[in-house]
C-alpha cells in the first residue's frame, strides 16, 4: 500500500473520530437531559406532565423513525445554514447531531426505568426535592446503564458516519466509496471495513469496563 493511500486512512480515520466524538458529545448534552425530562414527565414520573411528555415523545419518535440516509439528505437546507456547506466532515456532524439527540433521550429513560421505585419513594418520603430524587437517585443508580446506552450511541454513530460517506461526509465511509468502489480498489474497501471493526470493539471493550467497574461501586 502506498504512502498517501496509508496519509489518507490516517485522514479519514480523524475525520470518522471527529465526528462521531463531536456528535456523540452533543447527544449527550441533549440528549440526557430530555431523556430525564421523559422519565420525570411520564405518567409513573416524579412529575407526570403527559401533554408536554407526548409533544417529546412525538418530537423524538420522529426522528428515531426516519432512516438516517433519508434525514441526511433530507436537511441538506438546514444543514448549509448552520455550516455553510452540505458536504465534509462538519456537514456530517449536523444529522448525526440530529439523529443522536433523540437515540440517546431513549437509552436514557429505558435506564431511569430500571431504577429501584422505592428507592425514589423513599428519597421523597425523607424529604428530597425533585431535583435532589433527580442527581442524587434516579442518574446515580442508572449511570451503568446510561453509559451502555452511550456506548451502543457511539457505535451506531460509527455506522451513521461511514453511511455519511455515501454523500460525500468524509471519514472512512467516503474513502471506501470513492476509492473502494468508484476506482475498483476492493483492498481499499477491506481495510475501512476492518479499521472500523476494531473501532467498534475497541469503544465497545472500553463501555464495558467502564459499566463493570461502575456496577462494583
Amino acid at each position: 500500500m502506498s504512502s498517501q493511500l496509508i496519509d489518507l486512512f490516517i485522514d479519514a480515520f480523524i475525520e470518522t473520530l471527529i465526528m462521531v466524538g463531536v456528535s456523540g458529545l452533543i447527544g449527550v448534552v441533549f440528549g440526557l437531559p430530555m431523556g430525564v425530562l421523559l422519565h420525570l414527565t411520564d405518567r409513573k414520573g416524579v412529575m407526570p406532565i403527559l401533554s408536554l411528555n407526548r409533544t417529546i415523545a412525538l418530537v423524538v419518535n420522529s426522528v428515531r423513525s426516519t432512516p438516517f440516509i433519508i434525514l441526511l439528505v433530507a436537511i441538506i437546507p438546514f444543514t448549509r445554514l448552520v455550516v455553510g456547506t452540505s458536504i465534509g466532515t462538519p456537514a456530517a456532524i449536523v444529522p448525526l447531531s440530529i439523529a443522536a439527540i433523540p437515540f440517546m433521550a431513549r437509552l436514557v429513560e429505558t435506564s431511569l426505568r430500571e431504577v429501584d421505585r422505592g428507592l425514589i419513594e423513599a428519597a421523597q418520603s425523607m424529604g428530597a426535592t425533585n431535583w435532589q430524587v433527580i442527581s442524587k437517585v434516579l442518574v446515580p443508580e442508572a449511570l451503568p446503564g446510561i453509559i451502555a446506552g452511550l456506548t451502543i450511541l457511539l457505535i451506531s454513530l460509527v455506522g451513521y458516519s461511514a453511511m455519511a460517506g455515501a454523500v460525500g461526509g468524509g471519514g472512512l465511509g467516503d474513502l471506501g466509496i470513492r476509492y473502494g468502489y468508484q476506482r475498483f480498489l476492493p483492498e481499499v474497501m477491506l481495510v475501512v471495513v476492518l479499521i472500523l471493526i476494531v473501532f467498534v470493539q475497541l469503544l465497545q471493550t472500553l463501555g464495558d469496563t467502564l459499566v463493570r467497574r461502575l456496577n462494583h461501586k
